[in-house]
């Protein structure tokens, strides 16, 4: 069976994805396929930079205001989403458009889901008690007969990795060497092309992201989410929701923990570190091209040749 193809353009925040977006959708019969963790949310439309409506209405878009902001939303749901999505639009006639920047997606999409099980509370109970009973090196010789290979990449005295690897064998009955060999063994379920904004200026990009910030508030940033305090009573500091860039500030501010001055300071200063992680994400994976969107003149012009050219269309 052929892998379906899809196209993805990647990039950190305030670096014009939805803009290239929409201008490649301006010349081909694409629908965009959201890689943003924060877009799902119902009502979170101002502090994420959800596309407006006129764009929604201008070019299909999914995965945009699927859940509330109680809930949540896991790398898996977003990988079994996304290629449904990309079949059903291959189906349409239309070309799949992956767009935004939360790599841990990506990183599922592209090269599996780690299945390691949780941190289990009673195992850990039971090691840690193992430990204080008999020592250290009787949970590294259970290691050795259990799994020899991750025991002999491990120091004798490495209690964290130790305990955690025998952790992962009492709750699966699988080795935690065979669980990562079953990773390398991942077959990405798309055929894609990736294409990234990657500023080579990063002035420029904290200016954009400065900017934007500020726009947010002029937009009615802190209304929209005294609206979702009201809304949704349970939405707590450390809910996953409000752990998106910008909200977790915002709720600070709004619960009298820092002043006006702060929370904008602080809001700009964690979008930033959000853009320092997405390019060091970057800079990792292979790109088909990467563009730099304030030193390219006419970098639409690329996208669209690499988009035509990764669906087999010809040159209009």
């Amino acid at each position: 069976m052929n892998t379906p193809k899809a196209f993805a353009v990647l990039g950190p925040t305030a670096s014009g994805k939805t803009g290239l977006a929409l201008k490649i959708a301006e010349t081909l019969p694409v629908e965009i396929i959201s890689l943003d963790s924060a877009l799902v949310y119902r009502g979170m439309d101002i502090g994420t930079a959800k596309p407006t409506a006129d764009e929604r209405a201008a070019v299909p878009h999914h995965l945009i205001d699927i859940i509330s902001p109680p809930e949540n939303y896991s790398a898996a749901q977003f990988v079994a989403d996304c290629v449904r999505l990309v079949n059903e639009i291959h189906a349409r006639g239309r070309l799949p458009l992956i767009v935004g920047g939360t790599m841990m997606y990506f990183h599922a999409l592209t090269e599996g889901l780690n299945d390691l099980p949780e941190a289990d509370a009673a195992v850990r109970a039971q090691l840690q008690a193992d430990k204080v009973a008999h020592g250290l090196a009787y949970l590294y010789r259970r290691l050795q007969e259990i799994d020899p290979e991750t025991a002999g990449r491990l120091k004798a005295n490495d209690s964290q990795r130790i305990e955690r690897a025998l952790e992962v064998f009492m709750l699966t009955g699988k080795p935690l060497s065979r669980h990562f060999a079953e990773k390398e063994t991942h077959t990405p379920p798309l055929d894609l092309c990736t294409v990234a904004l990657i500023p080579e200026n990063r002035a420029l990009l904290h200016a954009q992201i400065a900017k934007r910030f500020g726009q947010m508030l002029e937009q009615g940033f802190l209304d929209e989410m005294r609206t979702l305090r009201t809304r949704y009573p349970e939405l707590a500091a450390d809910s996953t929701a409000m752990r998106c860039v910008g909200y977790r500030q915002a709720w600070d501010y709004l619960e009298g923990l820092t002043d006006y001055g702060t929370f904008v300071e602080k809001g700009i200063a964690a979008t930033r570190q959000l853009a320092k992680r997405q390019l060091t994400w970057l800079r990792k994976i292979p790109l088909a091209h990467a563009i730099d969107p304030y030193g390219e003149a006419d970098y639409v012009q690329t996208a669209l040749t690499l988009v035509r050219r990764h669906f087999g269309l010809e040159a209009v």
